[in-house]
C-alpha cells in the first residue's frame, strides 16, 4: 500500500509464507498471468485491456470457459453426499511438470523434466515454445490447462532461450523448437521481453489489482463457498490441509493419494 517494496517482492514473500520454495518442484512459487496482449508491437501499460482479469482464476478469463467449468462442477456427482468430491478443475495451476515444463531448457531442468516424461521430451506439440499461445491454451483454448507462471517469468531471460542446443523435436506444422516464440512487443529479444514484463508487474494497474489474485491463490477464496462462488475449486486431493493422511490405513490409497498430489500439484497454505 505504500509503494515500500516490490509486487515482486511481496509475491515471494506471500509464496514464502505459504510454504512455497525453489527446493520443491511440487510446491514451487507460483507467479500470475499479469498480461493478456500478446500480440501487439507496441506495449500498453495504461490500458486495462492490455491486462489479464487479475479476479479471476485462469479457468474463468472468458464467459465461455467459466461457464463450462461451472457446468462440470454442477453434473459432477456427489460421492456419498460429500460436496467435497466436487470441483472445478482437476489439473493445478502449478506442479512440477509445469514448472519443468517452462524451465526445460535450462539444467537441472531438462533432466527434471525427461525424467517426469519418461525419459524423454515431450511431443514437440505439447512442449513451452511460445507465449502467446500457452496463455491462450491457459486462458481460453485448453479446458486441462489452468496454469500460472513461475518466478523466472519476471527475471531471467535465459529460460527463454535454448543456450544449450537441446534438440526439442519439431512440431507437426514443421517448425523445429528452439528458443521460445516472444510476442512482438518484444522485438524477439528476451531481455526486452523480461523487462517490459517486469514493468508490467509492478505497473500501477496490477498494483491496485493484485490483492483480487492473491486472495484465489492464498486467501479467503482459496477453499469453502467463497471458493464456489469466484469458480476456483480444485480436487480435493490438491488442498493438502483437508486430506490427513495417517487416517489412511489403505496402503494402496494412501500411495495413490500421494501419487496425484506430485504429479498434479498442491494449493499453498492458506495465509
Amino acid at each position: 500500500q505504500k509503494r515500500e517494496i516490490s509486487n515482486f517482492d511481496y509475491l515471494m514473500y506471500l509464496n514464502t509464507l505459504a510454504g512455497r520454495s525453489y527446493n520443491d518442484y511440487m510446491q514451487y512459487p507460483v507467479f500470475p498471468w499479469v498480461l493478456a496482449d500478446y500480440h501487439s508491437e507496441t506495449l500498453n501499460l495504461t490500458n486495462p485491456h492490455t491486462f489479464r482479469d487479475l479476479s479471476k482464476p485462469m479457468g474463468a478469463q472468458t464467459v465461455e470457459r467459466k461457464h463450462k467449468f461451472i457446468q462440470r462442477f454442477n453434473e459432477v456427482e456427489k460421492s456419498e453426499g460429500d460436496l467435497s468430491a466436487q470441483c472445478h478443475y482437476c489439473t493445478h495451476y502449478s506442479s512440477a511438470i509445469i514448472v519443468a515444463s517452462y524451465l526445460v531448457r535450462m539444467e537441472p531442468f531438462t533432466q527434471t523434466f525427461c525424467s517426469l516424461q519418461g525419459g524423454s521430451f515431450d511431443v514437440a506439440d505439447r512442449m513451452f515454445h511460445s507465449v502467446k499461445s500457452t496463455w491462450e491454451s491457459a486462458s481460453r483454448d485448453n479446458m486441462s490447462d489452468v496454469r500460472e507462471l513461475t518466478p523466472e517469468f519476471f527475471y531471467l531471460p535465459e529460460f527463454l532461450t535454448n543456450a544449450n542446443h537441446f534438440e526439442l523435436g519439431c512440431m507437426q506444422d514443421g517448425t523445429v523448437l528452439g528458443d521460445v516464440q516472444l510476442p512482438p512487443w518484444a522485438d524477439g529479444d528476451p531481455h526486452k521481453f523480461i523487462l517490459l514484463h517486469r514493468q508490467a508487474l509492478e505497473s500501477e494497474y496490477v498494483s491496485a489489482h493484485l490483492h483480487r489474485w492473491i486472495d484465489l491463490i492464498f486467501g479467503h477464496k482459496q477453499q469453502g463457498s467463497a471458493a464456489v462462488e469466484a469458480v476456483n475449486t480444485y480436487h480435493p486431493y490438491f488442498y493438502g490441509d483437508k486430506m490427513d493422511l495417517n487416517n489412511i490405513k489403505d496402503p494402496l490409497i494412501k500411495s495413490t493419494i500421494l501419487g496425484f498430489i506430485s504429479n498434479f500439484g498442491q494449493i499453498p497454505k492458506q495465509v
